[in-house]
């Protein structure tokens, strides 16, 4: 089978295809021929070999630079890109400090309310207290004095009933004489 293809290949050529003689005007195969060779050379001749690969040389220059170009566009990104992730773990850094600040600032403020309210209610408490002994020592005075006056009135009732009018008599210059006696 395979003998049988390379033979058909060789016999299905297309100088054995034509009728006439392979370099004949007549034979298409040849006239093809001859017209690439001749626009082959009018390329030749133009320098069109030349123009396509200055062309070709100038696009992968082009092609370069703009890579070129790329590249240092692309590691300038990554420079800002790493500035800005450094930006922003300075920024979140501080933004953890103040918020700890804050905390710690929140936490003295308490404390010092608590103590404050500790102080002020323990002042109510003493003033509750100064309030109430003021208020004892001032109902025990009176009660004194009422006892006093009870008993002044009592020991008069007494004196009154028991003295004379001649002992009351001197009971009043005695009074008179100590109180000259203590004023002079």
């Amino acid at each position: 089978m395979i003998r049988l293809t390379i033979a058909l290949t060789l016999v299905a050529t297309p100088a054995l295809a034509a009728d006439k003689p392979f370099f004949s005007l007549a034979n298409t195969d040849f006239v093809v021929l001859i017209g690439f060779v001749v626009f082959i050379g009018i390329l030749v001749y133009f320098q069109v070999p030349q123009l396509i690969t200055g062309m070709l040389d100038k696009r992968a220059e082009d092609i370069t630079s703009d890579l070129n170009e790329a590249r240092k566009l692309r590691e300038e990104a990554q420079t800002i890109l790493a500035s800005y992730e450094r930006k922003a773990r300075e920024v979140q850094g501080q933004a953890d400090q103040i918020v700890e600040h804050a905390k710690t600032e929140a936490a003295e403020a308490a404390d010092a309310a608590k103590k404050d309210i500790e102080a002020s209610i323990a002042r109510r408490l003493q003033a509750a207290t100064d309030k109430i002994a003021s208020a004892e020592a001032a109902a025990i005075k009176n009660v004194r004095d009422k006892a006093a006056d009870i008993a002044v009135a009592a020991a008069a009732d007494v004196i009154a009933k028991q003295m004379s009018a001649k002992e009351r008599d001197k009971m009043i210059d005695d009074a008179i004489s100590t109180v000259d006696a203590k004023l002079h």
